[in-house]
């Protein structure tokens, strides 16, 4: 096979055997785990309810705490405190979170003086936390009344698991990119999550509803303030201490996504460029956990599936214009033409299967995910142009700012409601 068919197939193939290596990871938890577990909103009795400390960290977040902290006073569960963070805001979030206490015993507030960052207001919390077990929310989540059982209920079940990630989901739907979004976290993320506890380990947990130990933070150095995603290296530095990451989709979670193409963006790079840091801060130490490597490699693999896609769509371009000057591009790149034919429509079908496969397993969690196939038949011409695009921006973006990043955050677009 010359290099120019390989690059052809590679480009074609990858979406395929990544849809069905998603397929049979989703179906074969839900057959191992799924159907001899009760309904999410009907947890069993616990052994034991060992204390929960629940950490919010806020920036700027006076518009949501409202809702935030409502969802947490319907909480069923003994035994949780609340610690939330104020992470030097400028709005009214801390005088908020002060007036709040005097309704809610079991709620703590710490205030930062200035804005530090996700990471830095997270390890202020875990210090300040009574318990050895942590939730950690954002802002702007609502916390299904059961998702502190589930969590437990799995910590319980397996001492080597050091964190486990919860089930967001999208609860403003006003635009399209807000369903686009619906469909998405069932179709795929929540899909690749079952996938990857099945084959044995994470890429990251969801920074909007995750959980820990404190001996697994401790073990990993706690969160990095220097992170840019701090859930993707968290993830990293517990699993290659020893620890296990597993997904629990019965601790649900209601979210906030963004609705504008500029806010859409603007998270993405973020994502992409965060990752692309861990990915090659993480690769000397990789080896001491062999069973992150393959974590690793479809990461890689994915981004130079971007690069690979670009440069022969720009091929495909540029080369009939080069004609008309006499010119001829080197031979070893393939052109590849961005419309679909016979193939495209294989992988239409095949990644309708990989949508379909994602609404039946999420049905039992939300109602109404069957619905949702109607706005994903889109995702692949905004998202995956939008994942070639974010790919092509945040690696040169973590190879410039190696060493130098520093998580301090802003308030995103949290879309129309």
């Amino acid at each position: 096979m010359s290099f120019q068919d390989f690059i052809t197939a590679f480009c074609f193939g990858y979406p395929f055997v990544a849809a069905i290596y998603w397929i049979a990871g989703g179906a074969l938890y839900a057959w191992l785990r799924g159907r001899h577990e009760p309904a999410p909103d009907v947890p069993p009795a616990l052994a034991a309810y060992p204390g929960v400390s629940v950490l919010i960290p806020c920036h700027n977040e006076a518009l949501q705490l409202a809702e935030t902290f409502w969802a947490l006073t319907r909480i069923e569960y003994p035994d949780f405190e609340v610690i939330a963070i104020n992470d030097g805001s400028t709005d009214q979030t801390g005088a908020w979170l002060d007036a709040l206490t005097l309704q809610m015993p079991t709620l703590r507030v710490v205030h930062l003086a200035s804005n530090q960052g996700k990471a830095t207001a997270m390890n202020a919390g875990a210090l300040a936390a009574r318990h050895e077990l942590l939730v950690c929310i954002d802002g702007d989540a609502l916390l299904d009344p059961h998702a502190l059982t589930w969590l437990v209920r799995r910590f319980q079940t397996d001492a080597r698991i050091g964190g486990l990630t919860g089930n967001p989901r999208v609860r403003n739907r006003a635009t399209l990119l807000g369903r686009l979004q619906v469909g998405e976290f069932s179709s795929l993320v929540g899909l690749i999550k079952r996938a990857q506890t099945v084959y044995g380990s994470l890429f990251t947990v969801s920074g909007v509803i995750c959980a820990f130990r404190k001996r697994a933070l401790q073990d990993a150095g706690w969160w990095s303030r220097e992170a840019l995603t701090d859930d993707v290296d968290v993830s990293w530095r517990i699993q290659l201490a020893g620890w296990r990451l597993a997904f629990e989709p019965k601790a649900l979670c209601w979210i906030l996504m963004p609705e504008t193409l500029g806010g859409l963006w603007r998270q993405r790079v973020r994502w992409s460029e965060g990752g692309a840091a861990v990915m090659l801060k993480v690769l000397p130490t990789l080896m001491t956990q062999p069973r992150m490597v393959l974590v690793w490699l479809n990461y890689m693999v994915a981004i130079f599936w971007a690069y690979s896609i670009t440069i022969g769509t720009l091929a495909w371009g540029v080369r009939p214009l080069l004609a008309e000057w006499g010119l001829v591009l080197p031979g070893y790149w393939p052109a590849l033409e961005p419309f679909p034919r016979e193939w495209g429509q294989v992988f239409a079908l095949v990644y309708l299967a990989q949508a379909f496969t994602g609404a039946w397993i999420d049905e039992r969690f939300e109602r109404g995910m069957f619905r949702s196939l109607l706005w994903i038949v889109w995702y692949p011409l905004v998202f995956w142009v939008g994942q070639v695009l974010t790919s092509l921006v945040g690696l040169p973006r973590a190879l410039w700012h190696m060493g130098r990043m520093r998580g301090t955050w802003v308030s995103p677009d949290r879309g129309v409601r």
